[in-house]
Formats: C-alpha cells, structure tokens, sequence
C-alpha cells in the first residue's frame, strides 16, 4: 500500500484558505468610496495660513508658547532668544538677536510663520503634528516679546 503524500494534500487545501483570506484583507483594507460630493475634512487641503497673526495672545497661549521654544528652539536660539548658545556655537551657526527690536522690526509674522514651517538652512521646519498652527503664531508672539523694554531707536550716548 503506498503511503498518502500529506505534503501535497496540505497545500491543497492550504492555498484556496490562503486566497480566501487575502481577499477578504484586500476588501476589508481598501478605502471605501466617498458617498459625499467633495473632498472630506480629512483629505482636504489644509487652509493657507492667515497674512497677519491672527491669535490674541492669553497667558494660557503663550505659557505653551514658552514650553514650545523651550523644546523646539531654545537649543539654537538660546533661552532669551539672543542667538548664542552651545549648540548654535558648536555648529558655528550666526543666529540674529531676537532680544534687539531692530533684528525683527522689518519681518512680518507670515514671514517668520513660513520660515518656521519651512525650515531653513540647518534649521528643521517645524512639522504641524507637532505645533498647530496657533501654537506657532503664539511662539512669533513669544519670540517678538523677547525684545519688550528696549527701544527700536538707537538711544543717543549721554553728553
């Protein structure tokens, strides 16, 4: 009496299982048609962020504010925002004075909102699953209150 081949009887029944199941994971995986006219909010394009800062500051606002560039930016910029700090100084980076009202008197907040989304030379751009669009408006806020109680006018030398 031959002996039964089990091999071949085990992949015999083993390959339909295995497409039955690929099947039923490819249609259970795949996205579902959208039933609405339009993109979803999900897949929408994310709004272009607003010209003008459009936050009011809060305490609440700009103590996350705080902790953000204390994470994200202190590292570079140093904790006052003056541009000297270890890492920028073993890096040999030149970052400008934020604690001088003339280094931003000029940059309108989109402009520093795009740098920061965007990155800039050794600078990481600021990705949106980390900081919200507020949360980097409030950080320019910060960022410009680091140069409160200095005057942007040069102050004549005493005679």
């Amino acid at each position: 009496m031959p002996v039964p081949d089990t091999c071949n009887w085990k992949a015999t029944i083993l390959k339909p299982f295995f497409l039955v199941c690929a099947v039923i994971l490819l249609v259970f995986a795949a996205p579902a048609p959208s039933l609405a006219a339009g993109p979803t909010p999900q897949n929408a394009a994310p709004a272009a962020p607003a010209s003008t800062n459009p936050v009011k500051p809060t305490a609440a606002s700009q103590l996350k504010a705080k902790k953000l560039y204390a994470i994200d930016c202190a590292m570079c910029h140093g904790d006052n925002g003056n541009g000297k700090s270890d890492l920028a100084t073993s890096m040999q980076l030149t970052l400008t004075d934020w604690t001088d009202p003339k280094t931003l008197a000029a940059r309108p907040d989109k402009d520093l909102f795009d740098l920061i989304r965007a990155g800039k030379d050794k600078m990481p751009p600021e990705d949106a699953s980390r900081a919200k669009d507020d949360d980097v408006w409030n950080i320019i806020l910060y960022i410009r209150g680091m140069s409160k109680g200095q005057s942007a006018v040069a102050e004549k030398p005493a005679n």
